[in-house]
């Protein structure tokens, strides 16, 4: 049996105290699994069955809930969260291009980290920008009208400022 490390005993004991202080909440998974990920910045696997004991469902309940939803991520994220928006109004204004753009640039897909460890790219379903399309987010910000050079100069503004 390996030692257990000082982080994951943090990790363990945040996860703990943010189940019981949100298990009575009606609908408490939720609020919980938002807890946790913004605390810790994913849902760590060590957490399922924690959360399940706590609220008395099952282990695959838990999972069915992280994995349905897009927002929840099961692995720590890249330094920089980039979200591109997939809605109907920003494909119409050339998200299409943009993502592929994104893609090959970053050398990642959708719900993947690059190489270094920098940029963990991700589909939003609406930024509500949708009359200045295609638009994104680099962490907390919003950034309308993405064209492919507009994109290049935002993340390499960001990768520079690191």
């Amino acid at each position: 049996m390996q030692p257990v490390k000082s982080w994951e005993i943090t990790t363990i004991t945040t996860v703990k105290d943010l189940v019981r202080a949100g298990k009575s909440m009606p609908g408490a998974m939720l609020p919980i699994l938002h807890g946790i990920q913004e605390a810790i910045g994913y849902i760590p696997s060590d957490a399922v069955p924690i959360i399940a004991d706590e609220l008395n469902v099952s282990q695959a309940e838990v999972h069915g809930v992280i994995t349905y939803y897009h927002h929840f991520r099961q692995e720590p994220s890249g330094k920089r969260l980039v979200q591109l928006c997939r809605a109907e109004a920003c494909q119409a204004r050339g998200a299409d291009e943009l993502v592929a753009h994104a893609k090959a640039v970053l050398g990642c897909d959708f719900h993947e980290t690059t190489a270094d460890g920098e940029v963990t790219l991700e589909p939003v379903y609406c930024l509500g920008q949708c009359a200045v399309g295609p638009n994104m987010t680099i962490g907390d910000e919003l950034h309308a009208r993405i064209t492919p050079e507009k994109f290049d100069t935002l993340i390499n503004a960001k990768r520079v400022a690191k």
